[in-house]
C-alpha cells in the first residue's frame, strides 16, 4: 500500500535530462534572458527611487517627476509579463518574453539613451 507522499514522488516529473530537444533548450534561455532583464529593471527602479530619496533629503537636484514613475511602471509590467512566461507555454510564454524586453528597452530609451 502507498502513502500519499510516495504516490507525489512518482508523479513529481524528472529533471531535464541532456538529451532533451533543442526547442526546450531555446525555451530556458530565453526564460533566463528575459527573467534577468525583469530583475534587472526592478534594481534599477530601486535604485531610481533611493538616489530620488537621498537627492530629496540632501536637496541636491534628482531624477525628474516622470522617471520617478516610469521605472516602477516598466519594472512592475516586466515582472508581470515574466510571471506568464514562466507560467505558460509555447507562443504565450514567447510573447509575454518578448513584452518583457520591449518593456525594459523602453525604459532605457526614453530615460536613459538619449
Amino acid at each position: 500500500m502507498s502513502s500519499p507522499d510516495t504516490e507525489e514522488l512518482a508523479t513529481t516529473p524528472l529533471p531535464a535530462s541532456p538529451d532533451e530537444p533543442t526547442a526546450n533548450r531555446r525555451g530556458n534561455f530565453w526564460r533566463g534572458l528575459t527573467g534577468s532583464l525583469a530583475a534587472g529593471m526592478v534594481v534599477l527602479a530601486s535604485c531610481v527611487l533611493v538616489i530620488a530619496a537621498i537627492c530629496l533629503f540632501t536637496g541636491a537636484p534628482g531624477p525628474g517627476l516622470l522617471m520617478l514613475i516610469g521605472h516602477p511602471v516598466a519594472a512592475v509590467l516586466a515582472v508581470l509579463a515574466q510571471r506568464t512566461a514562466d507560467a505558460r507555454n509555447g507562443r504565450v510564454a514567447g510573447f509575454a518574453g518578448l513584452g518583457v524586453v520591449v518593456s525594459v528597452a523602453a525604459a532605457l530609451s526614453l530615460f536613459w539613451w538619449n
